[in-house]
């Protein structure tokens, strides 16, 4: 089990394949094992590099140590540990968090950037707006039994598949995820005057169904990277990755194939 140490936290990764560098950053109800339907379509091509963040399972934090707030320099102190020069990130939900401040602290570094179901730290007025205006209650699922995250969807046609997710999920049963939540709430105060300056394609991906993070906001943010593409996905919700692998893996391998050398 490969693990880095990085400020008090134990960290760990995987990396399976070979080419160009495929960074994946899960959200707050996975870890790396949430890659599990992307890393064999991508390994003959790419290397595909996973992990868990700090304090999800079998990743560690201190006591009382920083959280979200790290992320970004975990990823970075991974990257540099395994020398890649270039890379290209696929961030889902708490992911965008991750990979979105890291490209705003390393652009040249960065190929390309996915941000699926997530506008990451991105803060507008607009887009306060479009979270207000959300599309959907959690707490109305969560006392159905469902996980928003897999969406109604998902727990009505694909019951295993649901049924997998919330054991990934509870891998990181010792984490205050609610703690989580809050954190990054706080975090996301990046302004769109500082993203003006990330010239890389940016492809900012959406399930229609999503309850968690509005569809609407994350076509909104596309708009605001100088080169976003919007790409939204019928009859899927928050987890596209995981829900509609096949449709998944195509955008991604359409915009990966796109990018310059």
């Amino acid at each position: 089990m490969p693990i880095l140490r990085h400020n008090e936290a134990d960290l760990f990764y995987d990396v399976t394949g070979d080419g160009p560098a495929l960074i994946f950053a899960h959200g707050l109800g996975g870890n790396h094992l949430s890659w599990w339907q992307q890393v064999p379509h991508f390994r003959d091509r790419y290397t595909c590099v996973t992990f868990a963040h700090r304090g999800f399972a079998p990743s560690t934090d201190a006591p009382d140590g920083p959280g979200p707030r790290a992320f970004a320099d975990d990823l970075a102190a991974l990257i540099e540990h395994l020398g890649l020069t270039n890379v290209r990130l696929v961030a889902q939900s708490m992911g965008g968090w991750t990979c979105l401040d890291y490209t705003l602290r390393h652009p040249e570094r960065v190929r390309g950037l996915i941000l699926a179901c997530t506008v990451g730290s991105l803060a507008t007025p607009e887009l306060d707006r479009l979270f207000a205006a959300g599309p959907g209650s959690e707490a109305e699922l969560f006392a159905r039994g469902i996980h928003p995250a897999a969406g109604a969807r998902m727990a009505r046609e694909q019951p295993a598949l649901h049924h997998l997710y919330r054991q990934i999920d509870g891998l990181s049963f010792g984490l205050d995820k609610q703690g989580v939540r809050a954190e990054l709430l706080r975090l996301r105060c990046v302004p769109a005057e500082a993203i003006v300056a990330l010239t890389m394609p940016i492809l900012c991906l959406t399930g229609e169904e999503d309850i968690v993070i509005p569809p609407a906001a994350v076509e909104y943010a596309a708009t605001l990277f100088p080169n976003g593409r919007f790409a939204r996905v019928p009859e899927a919700g928050h987890s596209v990755y995981f829900e509609r692998p096949a449709q998944f893996n195509r955008l991604i391998d359409e915009f990966l194939s796109g990018l310059p050398a």
